[in-house]
């Protein structure tokens, strides 16, 4: 047997478990995996697909990211949510980011600037929602606006600061999408990305980073009257 041919076969479990990572991430993240909801082994296995030992490494995975709970002798639930967590999650997301925003406006390029106009461009001129009559969630929307928020605190110089902005935001994402119908309708979230985005562009730090922090704490005020409903 060839070496190449070897490695491919170690490379395959790593591979299955990276792949189940990310399907269950996205389905817990958009809430198709419901907060609290018991993630039965037998059920996992035949809805993706997937054996017991990648499955198991994915959930793991997910446990230390704080988005699955694993429990002794009662297997694994997707991590409820609450209010307390989403005040916590919203508190850390402004602090953390205020200190990664205004490293970026510290180190501003050209370069970085030119790709906050472009990333906010692409936000801006994609429809929120895919369908005109009602609201329908519009993945494409959802990519351009996670890179626009990249893309602020991008030139910060510290990988391990935007990794953990990128786990605050991911956390944050389930309770957003819980209430996403509510803060389509009262919110205009446009106008707010503008705001920010032009705070930068006149290197306003403290107004940017301020801009920034009541964007998301607006977003926790719309979550926080529907979490009343929900727990």
């Amino acid at each position: 047997m060839s070496i190449e041919l070897t490695n491919r076969k170690a490379d395959a479990p790593a591979t299955m478990a990276t792949s189940i990572y990310e399907r269950l991430k996205a389905d817990i993240l958009a809430t198709r995996l419901e907060p609290g909801r018991k993630l039965q082994s037998r059920f996992l296995m035949d809805h993706y697909n997937v054996g017991q030992t990648p499955l198991r490494e994915a959930l793991n995975r997910l446990t230390t990211e704080d988005l699955v709970v694993g429990m002794e002798q009662r297997g694994f639930y997707v991590k409820p949510v609450s209010r307390e967590e989403l005040q916590e999650l919203t508190k850390t997301r402004c602090w953390v980011e205020a200190v990664a925003l205004r490293e970026s406006m510290h180190n501003a390029t050209r370069e970085w600037e030119e790709s906050l106009l472009v990333a906010h461009h692409r936000l801006a001129r994609t429809p929120r929602s895919r369908n005109d009559e009602q609201f329908e969630n519009n993945p494409e929307w959802e990519a351009h606006h996670a890179a626009f928020h990249a893309t602020l605190i991008g030139l910060c110089g510290s990988r391990p600061l935007i990794g953990f902005c990128q786990q605050l935001a991911d956390r944050l994402y389930r309770y957003r999408m819980m209430s996403i119908l509510k803060a389509f309708r009262v919110r205009k979230v446009s106008d707010e990305h503008a705001n920010i985005l032009q705070a930068v562009i006149d290197r306003d730090t403290e107004r940017a980073v301020s801009l920034l922090q009541e964007h998301y704490t607006q977003t926790a005020a719309i979550i926080y009257s529907d979490l009343e409903t929900v727990l």
